[in-house]
């Protein structure tokens, strides 16, 4: 069976600095898969290159058979991608409600986005409490909710998380975890890229280590944690 997303050879440069290195990797229906590296590795312009807001030199990249290179990013997120990006991002000026209903321009049917939010609302209880409150008066671990709801607002096959658990407090980390966790298990895919190694490879499948751009290594997410090296390089160890 084809993978849900393929990346083949996918090579980015800024300028005359290789970025990415021809890196292959490929991400099955259903399972949640972490890019894991140091910082500089490669592992946000990989996803910024998925979701469309790079385009690579060279290398292609299929997403439920579709080549997505081309495609600029605001059509991606219609085709059922979405990112959760690095540091957040929400609208700050704007309501809880608001940024959420921003996560769903995608979609044009009112029901389907009353019944995607009253979903969204009971995964994250805190969102629907604070819906008129302005987002960026949020807490940190507030706005990765409210980051990671807006995302779901437009119903992704897959979504692609940039350090979910930057600059939070250790109780949010778990927290925001369980609900990566759960979002999988209702039947959402999940790449997920995380400076929190042993985090990461506690709750995905498998993963893939970046290094200055090339991937040098990928296994089942917990033969990768009693992996010596990993232990060494990443965990702390």
């Amino acid at each position: 069976m084809a993978a849900l997303l393929e990346v083949n050879n996918l090579s980015v440069y800024y300028g005359v600095i290789q970025a990415l290195k021809g890196i292959s990797f490929h991400v099955d229906k259903g399972e949640i898969v972490a890019l894991i590296g140091a910082n500089g590795a490669g592992k946000t312009t990989t996803l910024h290159t998925l979701s469309g807001l790079i385009e690579p030199k060279e290398g292609e990249i299929k997403y439920n058979g579709t080549e997505l290179t081309k495609i600029p990013a605001h059509k991606i997120v219609g085709l059922g991608m979405a990112q959760v990006p690095e540091g957040r991002r929400v609208f700050a000026e704007m309501s809880v409600l608001q940024n959420l209903k921003m996560g769903a321009f995608t979609r044009k049917d009112k029901k389907e986005f009353e019944d995607t939010l009253k979903l969204v609302y009971s995964r994250f209880p805190r969102l629907q409490e604070r819906q008129t409150q302005l987002a960026g008066t949020l807490s940190g671990g507030e706005q990765q909710m409210l980051a990671m709801g807006r995302a779901l607002m437009s119903h992704p096959d897959i979504i692609l998380m940039d350090e979910p658990s930057m600059g939070l407090s250790p109780i949010f980390v778990n927290e925001i975890f369980d609900i990566i966790k759960e979002v999988n298990k209702d039947g959402t895919t999940v790449l997920l890229v995380e400076q929190n190694a042993r985090k990461a490879l506690s709750i995905a499948n498998r993963a893939y280590v970046l290094e200055t751009g090339n991937i040098v290594l990928d296994d089942d997410a917990n033969d990768l944690l009693n992996n010596d090296s990993i232990k060494k390089a990443y965990l702390g160890e």
